[in-house]
């Protein structure tokens, strides 16, 4: 099994509680905040998927390129909008982690001063999602959600 692979399982366990968990959520709580500074709900999640295809295309291109301003971020109004978004992000992401190679994990690049390999900043942008998605998960409690999806070792059913 090529390093890339194993990789692409351990993130796909965690996108599918990410999609399992925006499943739960109906349109009435696409734009609530807990405070008035924070991200909707519907833009947190927006902002996980669009970080994670950040990170592969800079591994991919050695580089990082942010987002453009049009992304997107607020392009949704429901709930389904956001499912689909995240939905195409993650199929998209994972045909771009697919075509990495060993080279591709082992290039060293720089972004805001810090210095690290492909392999670093995928398992950066894993941890990223980790830590947002923990967030929505209090988000989702906070808006009544009790029985949230688990996280679970076996292979994603998606």
């Amino acid at each position: 099994m090529k390093k890339i692979d194993q990789y692409i399982q351990g993130w796909l366990r965690h996108r599918t509680v990410l999609l399992d968990l925006l499943d739960l959520i109906h349109n009435e709580h696409t734009h609530y905040k807990p405070w008035n500074d924070a991200f909707s709900l519907g833009a947190l999640a927006v902002h996980i998927a669009d970080s994670m295809d950040m990170f592969v295309q800079a591994v991919k291109n050695g580089k990082f390129t942010l987002p453009a301003a049009s992304n997107q971020f607020n392009q949704f109004e429901s709930m389904d909008d956001v499912r689909k978004i995240v939905a195409e992000y993650t199929e998209k992401t994972k045909i771009d982690l697919q075509a990495l190679t060993d080279s591709h994990l082992e290039q060293v690049f720089e972004f805001n001063q810090f210095v690290a390999s492909g392999q670093i900043w995928l398992d950066t942008a894993k941890d990223h999602e980790i830590h947002h998605k923990g967030q929505l998960f209090t988000y989702a409690r906070l808006i009544g959600i009790e029985k949230l999806p688990f996280f679970i070792v076996q292979p994603p059913r998606r």
